[in-house]
């Protein structure tokens, strides 16, 4: 007897009727989890786009350009440095994005392919840590942005720095509140939010040209953002490699738990449209904005501010603090919820499917946030955002190119949906429920880029191009030790001809 597992419909796959049902039974599997069934896959091009929005319009975005002006390169080196890395990361990003949409899949089911059904929590746990640590950090920020605005109001609490804390917990409560109540919540936050950001980007531009009274002088006072005391000049050829790096290195992260939301794209055109108008667009954009709102700083102020919240604070104007704090607040709300919430609640409802689940890991998320103690780690940023979580996003770039090499070279794009959930699976169990290719490939893979940061073995060429040097040595080494014969890789098209157990 024969029992059909998984139906395909115009490209896209699910388990097939009360297959669920039969699954219910393994400890790798829960409803959280589960693939998302076609008719329930909503998300449009648009929603793909908004969602790209809201992660990039954010406070570091803002300020990407001004910092790469101030280290040596002028205002069109800088946007399209910026521009060119996001289009990089596009790439990959795109095609980890198809598994998920194809078969809708969460990324921690995406990496039991690869990985293993156990193996699976190292790269699952690896995102989840650097997301965690973000999302604390994050919602410090975003609670300074909320005590700004408030001060602008009622001027004596700034009497009482501590209230921090309050609108630190103020803004975290929103954030696990919103994270908690799932992707559908996420897909509204974004759709409505996008506009209102990109909105707000066109007004600054508007604004600093008014001010300079033409494009023109205004572009010409990008030389007094590189004349700010204490900072280091470099030569463009000199910056450029490092600086591209950094630039893929931004969403390095979201490149590999892309599944988590195109799980829910309605089909491979919408997610593929999304995400090129919704991420290297708007990023560029928005550097942009930084350019125009620093150098509008410069001619109003005569001083660069690079740090929207201390432009705003810079007019002096309670009505424009509440306006300018809200408008922060929302930009980081939309980016930490989206790029910090989704993958370690995955990350940790995989863990124990049966007993954890997303929103017990939106909850765990949230506790370490605070854990972590956001407040002491903000207050020397150069020690943790800029070089501890610098380094980690390195560490990355193989998984990225070890998903493209096992999804695409060795799989040829199909997977065995059914066999995903299995304690015993037939494919991807391995040994012990652990893949030794890819976890030997993998450490392969970063041992160039830990000797360079450790002893300077490559003169620091490997550190400056770490995730494309990390991607490339995984795609090239991951097939050398896996199965040549694709037909052990468990994949399938249309429907699954498994046996019945």
């Amino acid at each position: 007897m024969t029992k059909f597992y998984q139906i395909e419909k115009n490209g896209l796959i699910e388990l097939a009727p009360g297959v669920s049902e039969s699954l219910k039974s393994n400890s790798v599997y829960s409803d959280d989890l589960k693939p998302v069934a076609i008719g329930e896959r909503t998300w449009n091009y648009y929603h793909i786009a908004t969602l790209w929005i809201g992660m990039s319009v954010c406070v570091p975005t803002y300020t990407l350009a001004s910092g790469l002006i101030a280290s040596g390169m002028n205002w069109w080196q800088a946007v399209i440095t910026i521009f060119l890395g996001n289009m990089i990361v596009l790439m990959p990003m795109v095609l980890i994005a198809f598994a998920g949409t194809k078969y809708g899949i969460a990324y921690p089911i995406f990496c039991r392919a690869s990985f293993g059904v156990n193996g699976a929590h190292l790269p699952s746990l690896l995102r989840a840590g650097v997301a965690c640590g973000w999302f604390g950090i994050q919602s410090w920020i975003g609670g300074e942005f909320l005590f700004s605005a408030l001060t602008g109001i009622i001027p004596s609490l700034a009497l009482y720095p501590n209230f921090k804390f309050v609108t630190f917990i103020l803004f975290w409560t929103i954030n696990v509140y919103i994270g908690y109540k799932g992707t559908e919540s996420i897909k509204w936050m974004e759709s409505y939010g996008a506009p209102i950001l990109i909105g707000v980007g066109f007004v600054v531009i508007a604004w600093a040209v008014y001010a300079a009274g033409s494009v023109s002088t205004l572009l010409s006072a990008t030389d007094r953002i590189a004349a700010v005391p204490g900072t280091l000049k470099t030569s463009f050829a000199a910056l450029f490699l490092p600086s591209l790096n950094g630039m893929i290195a931004f969403w390095a992260t979201i490149a590999l738990n892309i599944p988590d939301f195109t799980r829910y794209a309605r089909s491979q055109k919408d997610q593929i449209t999304g995400q090129i108008l919704g991420l290297p667009t708007t990023m560029a954009f928005y550097a942009f904005v930084g350019v125009f709102g620093t150098l509008g700083s410069i001619i109003v102020f005569n001083r660069a501010i690079w740090n929207p919240a201390e432009l705003i604070d810079a007019f002096h104007s309670p009505l424009l603090s509440l306006f300018g704090g809200l408008v922060i607040f929302l930009a980081t709300i939309t980016t930490n919820i989206a790029a910090n919430v989704v993958a370690p609640a995955n990350a940790f409802a995989n863990l124990m499917p049966k007993k954890i689940t997303y929103r017990a890991g939106v909850i765990i998320t949230g506790i370490i946030g605070i854990l972590i103690m956001p407040w002491k780690l903000y207050s020397d940023p150069s020690g943790y955002i800029f070089n501890w979580l610098g380094v980690y996003g390195s560490f990355l770039g193989p998984l990225a190119g070890l998903y493209i090499s096992d999804y695409y070279i060795l799989r040829k794009q199909k997977l065995n949906l059914y066999d995903l959930y299995l304690d015993k699976s037939q494919y991807y169990n391995y040994i012990g429920g652990f893949n030794p290719a890819a976890l030997i490939t993998y450490f392969i893979s970063i041992f160039p880029f830990c000797l360079d940061l450790l002893y300077n073995t490559f003169n620091g060429h490997v550190v400056n191009s770490s995730w494309i040097i990390g991607l490339l040595i995984s795609f090239m080494v991951y097939p050398i030790f896996s199965k040549k014969d694709a037909s052990n890789f468990g994949g399938f098209d249309s429907v699954t001809d498994r046996q019945a157990l």
